[in-house]
């Protein structure tokens, strides 16, 4: 994949594709226990299913999608979607459904984790998977308001995702195509930048969908089953919650950087905690929708902070695509481990363990933005250890003028010279230049005293 970004929308579009299985989840696991005669466990079984096929994809992909290019991945993706759930929509039998939503899920994680890559390498990817969530959240509210009118079992969101993947396929045309073969291969397969925070992140990211989906997995069934809702007014209720986080994610794409990522982060956790609990132990339409669209405006608002993160640690993508299928791991577990602590404790104590696992993990996630910072906001800007972009050193101190590459140029990695007397720092700066000279180093040297 080339390393110039490319238009966002192509991306936008297939982000879509693959997220929005997860985010009608409580309709798809709602008919699949009321259309097709099984447990609310069972259905939420299916939905994981569904989930951990989608996160394998991811972990197949991860770190490869450079090689093989965008488009290709992309398009085997999408038609492995329209295929498996276009399946799931037309088979009757338990058996049929499951295997055809293990195939529609690998598609979904296929385009997911293209697209994951693809907003890595944009110049700002906080914005771009805004748009992203953006883009989702409004298809899946329509659904969610058009659904219900409409009927047709557990087939109608299955035909509706299958739908979308197909109409998202002329996009894949503005995709890039497979690396050139002269390219270095150094490039592709390097090693992952910052991996302990990197895997800090995608734990966190894991538990943290855990949680979020463990209850959106249910969220039907609170309505239906302990409010007393019709499936008709739970739609509503959903999409106006979808809705609300449209205005939440367009505010995090005009909030942007101005708060750093920690805080939005950090305290957006602690609010999506309090949601949970308040949804979860709703009885009445009014605490029910509440928390469902409290919860839902800051949901998007905190995962579009935690995408750009994971895509600041390696501009390839690797680590965006990492995290993003380990929180499809977190996703995937959610239904079923909402099934069962609503079956076992009741939605209430559900709420109460799910908002206490919510608020564990903010402390370490809030730690990963507030130690690596991200990506330098000056583009081009070159990153010395500790995250202060050398742009802005050499801006305020005038020294190092050619180790500030131009705008638009990519970052260049920091090269540390360990020398054992001070002395020898003049002469390594000097040697450093590309040419030799004085005034012309593109390194920064450090020295130890032994």
């Amino acid at each position: 994949m080339s390393s110039r970004p490319r238009a966002a929308w192509p991306l936008v579009a297939v982000f879509t594709a693959g997220y929005l299985a997860s985010y009608l989840l409580p309709t798809i696991v709602g008919r699949l226990s009321a259309h097709l005669g099984l447990s609310p466990a069972q259905a939420g079984l299916v939905g994981s299913a569904l989930l951990l096929s989608s996160a394998s994809a991811g972990f197949t992909l991860a770190g490869r999608v450079e090689r093989y290019g965008s488009r290709t991945p992309a398009r085997a993706g999408l038609v492995l979607a329209v295929v498996g759930y276009g399946c799931a929509a037309l088979a009757g039998s338990v058996p049929l459904v499951v295997l055809s939503v293990v195939v529609g899920g690998f598609g979904s994680g296929a385009a997911t984790a293209v697209a994951a890559a693809g907003i890595a390498a944009q110049r700002d990817p906080h914005r771009t998977s805004s748009l992203g969530l953006l883009t989702v959240s409004a298809t899946a509210g329509a659904l969610y308001l058009t659904i219900p009118h409409l009927g047709g079992g557990h087939r109608l969101p299955f035909a509706a995702i299958a739908l979308v993947a197909l109409l998202v396929w002329p996009a894949t045309a503005r995709l890039n195509g497979p690396t050139a073969t002269g390219e270095s291969t150094s490039q592709i397969t390097g090693r992952l930048p910052h991996r302990r925070s990197g895997l800090v992140l995608a734990g966190g990211m894991l538990v943290w969908s855990m949680a979020q989906n463990a209850l959106w997995g249910v969220s039907s069934r609170i309505g239906v089953v302990q409010a007393g809702l019709t499936e008709v007014t739970v739609g509503a209720v959903f999409a106006a919650a979808l809705g609300a986080g449209l205005l939440g994610v367009m505010g995090a794409g005009v909030l942007g950087a101005r708060l750093g990522r920690a805080v939005p982060i950090g305290l957006g956790t602690v609010v999506i905690a309090g949601s949970i609990v308040v949804s979860s132990s709703a009885r009445d339409l009014g605490s029910f929708a509440t928390g469902e669209i409290l919860w839902n405006t800051v949901y998007p608002v905190v995962l579009s902070y935690l995408i750009g993160l994971a895509a600041s640690l390696d501009v390839r993508g690797r680590w965006a695509v990492l995290a993003g299928s380990a929180s499809s791991v977190g996703v995937a577990c959610g239904p079923l481990l909402g099934s069962v602590l609503s079956e076992e404790a009741g939605y209430p104590a559900m709420g109460l363990i799910l908002g206490a696992a919510t608020l564990l993990v903010a402390a370490p996630v809030t730690a990963v933005a507030l130690h690596t910072g991200g990506r330098p906001l000056v583009p081009g800007s070159v990153r010395r250890r500790g995250g202060a972009p050398a742009a802005l050193l050499a801006a305020t101190t005038g020294s190092l003028s050619g180790a500030v590459p131009k705008l638009g140029s990519p970052e260049q990695a920091v090269t540390e010279l360990r020398v054992r007397r001070r002395r020898l720092v003049r002469s390594a700066i000097r040697t450093a230049g590309p040419d030799g000279g004085p005034g012309q180093s593109n390194a920064y040297a450090s020295t130890s005293d032994r």
